[in-house]
């Protein structure tokens, strides 16, 4: 009977550890996002505001906010408040910071904005979609470095946003044809001319791509069209001629008359 004691108690002591885990990650530091876009032109100046909430909820008293950016032309302002009173403001010009924080000079959040212009795109991919990094919060405590939260964002200029629509519209005129081999090769040409950076090409490509596709399914329709016709007329002739042999046969005096 000991052991069945023993198994008791252990599972008793793993319940109450996954209970403090629990209770320990419910209350602990978290990111509230701003307005961050989804999609930026390339050389807009985009501005986001981050908030830490409850910065030292779990976390030791002492520990280094770090932040980056691929924005260019950056500023960033981080304010701790407590209690929506200002008790600390920083200010940074570079793409990348790192700032102190210490729970004795208060501060239950950390804002942080953030302002800079959307920078070129390197490698234009039509799926996944070009992204660069908005913002990457990380957490230091001496030697250990933990991820806090980030964003990607999609960046384009008006020629690659003008071909990426072209061939969306090629797709979705194929897709509605249940798929066309000559369309999809050349929507495909299209995309290889849009990685290229050869926008006009590209979104010349997708056009022809979608005017097979429309042309495909029209045809298909028209064949649709022609074999119900042929398909009622049969039907007809036979109810016709069905009607003409009963009545030719009605009239016919049989051998007993």
């Amino acid at each position: 009977m000991s052991w069945i004691r023993s198994s008791k108690s252990a599972t008793l002591v793993v319940l109450l550890a996954l209970s403090l885990s629990v209770a320990g990650t419910a209350g602990a530091i978290s990111v509230v996002s701003g307005d961050a876009p989804e999609d930026a032109r390339v050389g807009e100046t985009v501005t986001t505001t981050v908030t830490i909430e409850d910065p030292f909820v779990d976390m030791p008293d002492q520990w280094t906010l770090q932040g980056s950016t691929e924005l260019e032309s950056v500023s960033w302002t981080i304010v701790v408040r407590q209690q929506g009173e200002q008790v600390e403001q920083e200010n940074y010009g570079d793409q990348s910071f790192e700032q102190a924080l210490n729970a004795s000079n208060g501060g239950d959040t950390v804002e942080i904005e953030l302002t800079g212009d959307v920078p070129e795109v390197s490698n234009y991919t039509y799926e996944p979609r070009e992204t660069f990094t908005l913002y990457d919060f990380d957490t230091t405590q001496g030697s250990s470095t933990s991820d806090l939260n980030e964003s990607q964002v999609h960046h384009y200029t008006n020629d690659s946003r003008d071909a990426r629509l072209a061939i969306d519209d090629a797709s979705a005129a194929i897709n509605e044809t249940g798929g066309n081999s000559e369309a999809e090769s050349q929507r495909d040409r299209a995309i290889s001319a849009y990685e290229n950076s050869n926008f006009d090409n590209a979104q010349s490509l997708a056009s022809d791509a979608q005017d097979q596709a429309e042309q495909a399914q029209e045809s298909a329709q028209r064949t649709q069209t022609i074999l119900m016709g042929v398909g009622a007329l049969i039907v007809l002739l036979v109810v016709v001629g069905g009607i003409y042999y009963w009545r030719s046969n009605k009239d016919e005096p049989t051998k007993l008359q």
